[in-house]
């Protein structure tokens, strides 16, 4: 029987301490949910590995998706300097796993996810583990979800080719987004913060994570 306490902690020690993660409260998160409980049964044994898990196959024109590599997910989240007094946004909920480590770190979530088959099993996943302030939505990622805004924090879990206009106005004065712009090893860590009705950012890591469904740049028709 695998103890997955044991690989949990060395996950934290390993692959997360040792890229500049010192937030005690993201750390703690990292310590307390079970990865292995947001992978397929067969991955289960390999849910501590330092990479991206596959969590549905790419299907009718959709890309696969994926629970972000631990490494990537706990910098991103310790960008947002996250508080119990936030109200945080997820957008692409996928399997819960970073929904879950978002619990612990606000005060609650909202998590969108265009996947009806995904939303339903992070929902149970995330009852399971006590994530009470925690609310799956299924809908459109990028329009995000308005009827709870303005929050906080928005994070986007997964790459995208750029942020629309109408996520970060759902952000409230002062709130914050996170995000990876752009594809590949050229992508970048962007913190997004709103002040007033414009908004300022700033680049801080290069990574390369997975994609999210969607979020293409509008092509300009040239003549």
């Amino acid at each position: 029987m695998m103890d997955f306490e044991a690989a949990r902690i060395k996950m934290v020690d390993n692959q997360i301490r040792t890229t500049d993660v010192t937030s005690h409260s993201v750390l703690t998160a990292f310590l307390t949910v079970p990865r292995e409980a947001f992978v397929p049964a067969q991955l289960k044994r390999l849910a501590y590995i330092d990479e991206d898990m596959q969590i549905a196959p790419a299907t009718d024109g959709r890309p696969a998706r994926y629970i972000m590599e631990p490494s990537p997910l706990a910098k991103l989240l310790q960008l947002g300097a996250i508080t119990k007094d936030d109200l945080v946004l997820e957008i692409g909920c996928g399997a819960g796993y970073a929904a879950a480590i978002l619990s612990s770190l606000a005060g609650s979530v909202v998590a969108v996810e265009s996947d009806e088959a995904l939303a339903a099993s992070a929902t149970e996943k995330l009852s399971e583990l006590g994530c009470d302030n925690v609310a799956v939505v299924t809908g459109d990622m990028e329009k995000g979800y308005p009827a709870e805004a303005p929050y906080d924090v928005i994070f986007l879990n997964g790459s995208v080719e750029e942020v629309p206009e109408g996520l970060l106005s759902q952000l409230r004065d002062g709130g914050r987004l996170i995000a990876v712009v752009g594809y590949g090893n050229a992508s970048r860590a962007r913190l997004y913060v709103r002040t007033g009705k414009s908004y300022s950012h700033n680049d801080y890591f290069n990574t390369a994570v997975r994609p999210l469904p969607g979020f293409r740049r509008v092509q300009e028709f040239v003549f």
